[in-house]
């Protein structure tokens, strides 16, 4: 009888401090569950490391046994990107110590952390990094593709307050990362995404942030071409500290909405301000509220910063179906207003959205060359996410999504955001980085030139 790869790892990594997880184990199937309840993969292993010893152990025995490695943090990318069939899965979910030091501003954090983690330990000094929407995405995925978030606009993007990161490699070397230390690493590593190595903890920088005054302001559907081309005026001048990205979705059916909205079909603008000053806030948005119809509800109100980050998350439980596309976005003329009116006023489930998140402000305070992420001179990220609990629908939300990110791609300026692209090939992975590609290339020849960590937004060696 030949041996498993669960048996094999059990035997030949004695030293190891986690779980080793095979398809005959109790809790398997938990184990091996992703955010995306479309992918259904049977992983060989799936190793739940407590610390680098684990991850190093599990990267030696997928290459000496040459099975395929994915690894994961929370598990949340739309291709099931942190999973495989027949080979490994480097779980990295019990490593989630948050360390915040008050004075330096910083915060130390375990590779497997979610969002909601980090923000739950930075706020009780009163202190947040920027990233995210929602409180069970994955610190580390997140992170690696560049992280968008509520206050992107006002701090940048996570890679922008990545200070340093720990990082084992293919060869199983355990390296630090920083400006002075490893530089082309942590070039790569700022939305390079997980083509380098595995990393194990981050160092984020911190800013004062305890209150926002936060929320959405909906309008009819039917006005989503006038709302989205006031938005689009409005946005360039708008202060920087303002998050505010636009949607096409539908009113949950529950609290705090009133029950007469329920399920209605609306377009808006999800509201994000710093502090507590609703007076700021409210002149910040005065613009495009005031060019625009009454609408039909107007919530933002001062909350604690992870109430903000965890609003969707009853929405968007973990199971859900879900298929993505994305594009960044320069301008957004007329016709591509028209178009978008017309794709999202046709949602073909209650949870299925569209949302336009704002890239301007701190983001362009630093070079396309900078870090990996390319696109600093574009306006928005566009995602068009199909979502249903239903299985049945999976095909329903894929279509609409397909069909009208194809009608909008014309309008793009290319590439994507790697953390919301399905596993769409080497051309649409080469778009995302743009200027950026070839030195990402030859960083990937010279820490994995067997491209060990292939699964994911593939960046090949260079030759």
């Amino acid at each position: 009888m030949s041996t498993t790869p669960a048996q094999a790892a059990r035997k030949e990594l004695p030293g190891f401090e986690g779980q080793l997880i095979g398809p005959d184990d109790p809790g398997y199937d938990e184990a091996r569950a992703v955010y995306n309840g479309m992918i259904d993969r049977h992983p060989a292993l799936v190793a739940r490391c407590t610390g680098p010893h684990d991850v190093a152990a599990v990267i030696g025995l997928a290459r000496e046994q040459g099975l395929p490695l994915a690894v994961r943090s929370g598990g949340h990318h739309g291709a099931g990107l942190g999973t495989c069939d027949d080979g490994v899965v480097l779980d990295l979910s019990p490593m989630k110590d948050v360390e915040v030091d008050p004075v330096a501003r910083t915060a130390r954090v375990g590779g497997g952390c979610v969002l909601g983690d980090v923000d739950r330990a930075t706020h009780e000094h009163g202190l947040a990094t920027p990233s995210g929407i929602i409180s069970t995405t994955g610190v580390g995925g997140i992170t690696l593709g560049g992280g968008l978030g509520h206050l992107t606009r006002a701090f940048g993007l996570a890679i922008d307050n990545l200070l340093e990161a720990e990082v084992v490699l293919a060869s199983g070397e355990r390296v630090r990362a920083n400006a002075d230390e490893n530089p082309d690493l942590f070039w790569a590593i700022r939305g390079g995404g997980g083509n380098f190595g595995v990393v194990t903890s981050f160092l984020f920088r911190l800013h004062d942030l305890d209150t926002v005054v936060a929320g959405p302001t909906f309008w009819p559907v039917e006005l989503g071409a006038e709302v989205l081309a006031a938005y689009r005026d409005f946005l360039p001048g708008a202060p920087r500290d303002l998050g505010a990205f636009f949607l096409f979705g539908s009113v949950p059916p529950g609290p705090p909405f009133p029950p007469e909205m329920h399920l209605r079909k609306v377009c808006g603008v999800m509201w994000c301000h710093p502090g507590d000053d609703t007076d700021a806030a409210a002149r910040a948005m005065a613009p495009l509220l005031d060019a625009l119809p009454a609408p039909l509800l107007h919530g933002p109100a001062p909350m604690p910063h992870p109430v903000l980050q965890s609003a969707f998350d009853e929405v968007y439980p973990p199971g859900d179906q879900w298929y993505w596309r994305a594009d960044f976005v320069d301008e957004l003329p007329d016709e591509a207003v028209a178009l978008h009116a017309k794709h999202g006023a046709r949602l073909p489930t209650w949870k299925s959205t569209m949302h336009l998140y704002p890239i301007d402000g701190a983001v362009h305070d630093h070079a396309a060359e900078e870090t990996a992420w390319s696109y600093r001179d574009s306006r928005w990220a566009a995602v068009f996410a199909g979502v249903d609990s239903d299985p049945a629908n999976a095909g329903l939300v894929e279509g609409w999504s397909v069909a009208y990110a194809d009608a909008l791609h014309p309008y793009s300026a290319g590439g994507a955001y790697v953390n919301m692209m399905m596993n769409e090939g080497e051309e649409r992975v080469r778009a995302a980085y743009r200027g950026n590609y070839d030195r990402l290339a030859r960083v990937k020849a010279d820490l994995d030139p067997g491209n060990l960590f292939h699964l994911n937004q593939n960046i090949a060696p260079a030759a």
